[in-house]
């Protein structure tokens, strides 16, 4: 298997050496809230929503702008990347979507609320975005973006299309719903058919670039760390994540690779990207000096309590919460989701190939 998938991946890279220095037309986003520019505040922001409020956003953009960071995303560093603007969120009315669009938005999961209705645990999705909703965003945009059918199918043969990452808000609303995780494992196959099936409805709309992120070492992450804390050490690995969560994360990414491949297979023409979001934030929580970091698995955004700085009535942009003197120092950023200085990382990682396979830019 391990040949094959090399000879594969040989081949892909080959195809597409040509590529080098590409450039896009645009950018499609399509993801939950580790990439959502906005979509969830484009109407006003739901009542008790942490993250409009200060300090979020102060790194770059001087404000919260419904980003879940101090600052920039991966997606916004890939624009920067390849020469593109900011995307847009595609709620955003009147807004010119030529050069690219984010169909992200907070609270995203990957399956249909039928799904977690026969789970039981309907009452933990609280957004109604997932991953087959916002592929009927894009396309309720398109003849705004690029026009006919066989139009749009030229031009978006030359866009970037950023898939996820899916299935996080998946795997925490079972978690969160009382499953462990080795019972929310039992539903991975079915997640990640539904990712590579979105793969393939972009691809039937003449996407030809598209990017696949896996889910990130959720263990490692300190709201998992504060709310399932234990007195076991055999709990931990020696780096203090949690191993059941991080297990989980790992059977996920290994059955989307497998995924990946097969697409790639099945559509040659197209260059279907595995980008390893798991392995990069683990690289850094295992030897965060080397990336620039002075604390990898305590919250930079807090109200300063417990080992890691996470407290759920205390998160963030509420009341009695601040940022640390230095985000870019910092892993985490809300105990929840990343620091810009870390997705700028992730992104150079995405699209020198160092952590996505095959590159973005060959």
């Amino acid at each position: 298997m391990a040949a094959r998938l090399a000879v594969a991946f040989l081949a892909v890279s080959s195809a597409f050496l040509a590529v080098s220095g590409q450039k896009f037309n645009a950018i499609f986003s399509f993801g939950d809230s580790m990439s959502d520019t906005g979509n969830l505040c484009v109407n006003g922001p739901p009542a008790g929503l942490t993250l409009t409020q200060p300090p979020y956003g102060e790194t770059f953009f001087g404000r919260a702008t419904c980003r879940c960071s101090d600052g920039r995303l991966v997606v916004d560093f890939l624009a920067e990347r390849f020469g593109l603007p900011l995307l847009k969120p595609s709620k955003e009315g009147g807004a010119d979507f030529k050069q690219g669009a984010n169909m992200a938005i907070i609270g995203a999961t990957t399956m249909d609320s039928g799904f977690f209705q026969s789970l039981g645990i309907a009452d933990k999705i609280w957004n109604n975005g997932p991953l087959n909703t916002q592929i009927q965003w894009f396309q309720q945009l398109m003849p705004s973006i690029c026009g006919s059918t066989q139009a749009c199918k030229s031009y978006l043969s030359k866009s970037l299309f950023v898939l996820g990452e899916f299935g996080g808000n998946d795997y925490n609303a079972q978690v969160f719903g009382g499953y462990t995780p080795e019972q929310a494992s039992g539903q991975s196959a079915t997640i990640v058919d539904a990712i590579g099936k979105g793969v393939e409805q972009l691809i039937s709309l003449g996407a030809m670039y598209v990017v696949v992120p896996g889910v990130l070492p959720v263990g490692c992450f300190p709201i998992y760390l504060t709310l399932y804390q234990t007195s076991n050490a055999g709990d931990y690995d020696q780096y203090g994540c949690l191993k059941r969560f991080n297990a989980l994360s790992a059977q996920h990414n290994s059955l989307l690779q497998s995924k990946v491949w097969s697409l790639q297979s099945k559509y040659p023409g197209a260059r279907i990207m595995y980008a390893d979001f798991y392995s990069h934030v683990y690289d850094m929580v295992k030897s965060p000096g080397s990336y620039g970091f002075s604390t990898n698995l305590r919250a930079c955004c807090g109200a300063g309590g417990g080992t890691y700085n996470y407290q759920n009535s205390a998160r963030c942009g509420m009341s009695g919460a601040y940022a640390c003197s230095n985000p870019s120092s910092s892993l985490s950023w809300d105990g929840i989701h990343l620091t810009e200085a870390a997705y700028k990382k992730i992104a150079d990682g995405w699209v020198s190939g160092a952590y996505c396979h095959p590159a973005i830019s060959a």
